[in-house]
């Protein structure tokens, strides 16, 4: 027993030299696949030694990868096959000897090879590489025409895309990373949020970006120029699309520094020879391609159409990069103001984005006994519209400026808003109150009746002129 120990000494010395060997092997290959050119070429400017080592074999890295693998995998199945012969000479049995040496190498294999080296590689990934770089040339140069042959031979049996370039060969694995930076504290939350929404572009389509119809400030192709400016400076807008023969027939955009050079130039120039051709894309455009084209033309702003060719809406630069960096919020759209505030006299200050149809439930009365219900009901149905802001553009005729104030069913309704953090003006809330006068405690039921057989009727629809019996009501607000 002695005897045989003694002669397979050597052996098991050389198997244990080559087991480090092959965990060097595979931490430089863990390295090799973390490293950056930008952070490598940040280093070599440094002057960080084993830099520009670590920068050519970054350079060809397929090749000095596989060199790796084949070091790795040769100094194991060495080292594997050396113990072997030494067990099964100590043991003096084949089988006994073989299956010890095999279960001995798993575990030293996985341990020492497989997850400790590789984790110290992907941990340290530039300490490493220069540390390794200058000997894996070296043996990329002694054994480059075997590795060549065993690359070609690979690519034979199992032809595909090859090495990938990286430590991620898809989308989700680069957000992944982006998370667990986040986790780690190395990138910022609004960083790992901005990142992601640049993904997202790619999924995000033109028309959930674009300021929808209602909301667009436009003017028509008649107006004078003076007239124009003046919109575009109390509206905060600095591109104003310019209408045909109506919204569905947008013939150009007016830029406010082309406005302001014909006032003072050519004053009394039509706005069709100030204005500028309309950029049109469907509203079915993925946001990322949109951008790129609005980059290529230098072109602000573009008019979204709908499948059937009509206006849909705009959408400007901005509101792509919005989309990234997120929405720029002021106090207005803070979250702190309620959906429905309730006020004196019957009055409520709604959000302009709140369904219309909400009206009827909060206006038309119980059962509908004031009889609001009704006209409600048919005037939401005509406008065809969803928010209680798209109500009031589609009654004034246009995008409501804060202090616009309109009549629907009875209701008054008053514009409030101002200016964003763009400097764009936006109606943020509508205060709606019923106009009919209220009844005093204790009056006769004969008095309202009578007050409401002398009045002009109800409110007609958005479609039809509003009654004249509307001036002699109380201005809400």
């Amino acid at each position: 027993m002695s005897s045989a120990l003694s002669g397979t000494l050597p052996l098991i010395v050389i198997a244990v030299l080559l087991i480090p060997l092959a965990g060097l092997f595979a931490a430089a290959d863990a390295a090799l696949n973390s490293v950056s050119r930008a952070r490598i070429d940040a280093l070599v400017r440094a002057g960080r030694p084993g830099a520009r080592a670590l920068a050519t074999v970054a350079a060809d890295r397929p090749r000095h990868v596989n060199l790796l693998l084949l070091l790795r995998l040769a100094a194991e199945t060495a080292a594997t096959v050396l113990l072997a012969i030494a067990l099964i000479q100590i043991f003096d049995r084949d089988w006994a000897g073989g299956l010890t040496a095999g279960a001995v190498m798993l575990v030293v294999s996985y341990v020492l090879i497989g997850v400790g080296p590789r984790t110290l590689g992907r941990q340290h990934p530039y300490r490493v590489g220069m540390l390794v770089a200058a000997p894996v040339r070296a043996l990329a140069t002694l054994l480059g025409p075997l590795t060549k042959l065993l690359i070609l031979v690979g690519n034979a049996i199992t032809p595909g895309q090859g090495f990938r370039q990286g430590p991620f060969s898809s989308e989700v694995e680069l957000r992944e990373l982006v998370d667990m930076a986040s986790t780690s504290g190395v990138v910022d939350e609004d960083e790992r949020q901005m990142i992601h929404s640049v993904f997202e572009l790619g999924d995000t389509l033109v028309r959930g970006v674009m300021v929808p119809r209602p909301d667009v400030v436009w003017t028509e192709r008649n107006t004078p120029v003076d007239k124009v400016l003046r919109l575009a400076l109390k509206s905060g807008y600095s591109r104003i699309p310019v209408l045909g023969e109506s919204i569905d027939d947008i013939i150009g955009v007016a830029y406010l520094k082309d406005l302001v050079r014909a006032q003072v130039e050519t004053p009394d120039a039509p706005l069709v020879e100030v204005m500028r051709p309309a950029a049109l894309v469907p509203d079915t455009k993925r946001v990322d391609e949109l951008l790129k084209e609005m980059q290529a033309a230098r072109n602000h702003m573009a008019i979204v159409v709908d499948e059937y060719g009509g206006t849909a809406g705009v959408v400007t630069i901005e509101d792509i990069l919005e989309e990234i960096v997120g929405e720029i919020t002021d106090e207005y759209d803070s979250g702190e103001v309620p959906d429905v505030e309730e006020l004196d006299g019957g009055r409520l200050r709604l959000s302009a984005r709140l369904p219309a149809t909400d009206l009827v439930e909060l206006f038309g009365g119980p059962d509908g006994e004031n009889g609001r219900e009704d006209d409600l009901a048919e005037v939401l149905e005509a406008a065809d519209v969803d928010t209680i802001g798209g109500l009031l553009a589609q009654q004034l005729g246009r995008v409501p400026l804060p202090g616009a104030e309109t009549e629907v069913a009875g209701l008054r309704m008053l514009a409030e808003g101002g200016k964003d953090a763009r400097g764009r003006v936006r109606i943020y809330t509508v205060l709606v109150a019923p106009v009919e006068p209220a009844v005093p405690d204790g009056a006769p039921a004969e008095r309202a009746d009578q007050r409401e057989e002398s009045s002009d009727g109800p409110t007609r629809p958005a479609s039809s002129p509003k009654r004249s019996g509307g001036s002699d009501h109380v201005r809400s607000g």
